[in-house]
């Protein structure tokens, strides 16, 4: 396992036992990170105790069809977006069932980008059922790799943190 799979993983496991804690389950839906966090996730011994699945939504047809991310959103805003974000994550926790949606959608590079979304710009949003979506944008400058790695750490990170910051009873 390299340094980054090991970072990963110890994410993965302390997002997982957060979740354990309060009785949650999680679903992902992961556009630029092409399943890396899903990955990730399903490194850690146990983690179908919470984790349920995940979707590789990588075009804007698959955001619409298969996590109902509306049409209006992706054209009004585009696919990288807070809104789209949002809706990716709202789109996970409402098909799969669970309490807790994950999802990232960016621009990995080498190309793509554009001014208002250079390569590199990721939204990752996370949302707790009963809770509105909490969501950050992140601009990396690595290669395409580092890019989606950075993208998936922090997207653990920002749930790891939501999860936290929300009561265990709640």
């Amino acid at each position: 396992m390299t340094l980054t799979e090991a970072q990963l993983a110890d994410l993965a496991a302390r997002l997982g036992a957060e979740l354990l804690a309060r009785g949650w389950r999680l679903a992902t839906a992961e556009s630029s990170t092409g399943g890396l966090i899903g990955h990730a996730i399903t490194m850690v011994p146990g983690a179908s105790r919470y984790y349920v699945g995940g979707v590789i939504a990588y075009s804007n047809q698959a955001k619409e069809v298969t996590l109902g991310v509306p049409h209006d959103l992706l054209v009004d805003h585009g696919a990288v977006s807070a809104a789209v974000a949002g809706a990716m994550a709202e789109g996970a926790a409402d098909r799969f069932g669970v309490e807790v949606g994950l999802a990232v959608t960016g621009v990995a590079g080498p190309d793509g980008g554009s001014e208002a979304k250079p390569v590199g710009t990721h939204q990752l949003s996370v949302v707790v059922r009963g809770h509105p979506p909490r969501v950050e944008r992140h601009v990396y400058a690595h290669d395409r790799d580092g890019n989606r790695t950075a993208a998936a750490l922090d997207a653990l990170t920002l749930a790891l943190d939501e999860v936290r910051r929300l009561p265990v009873s709640g």
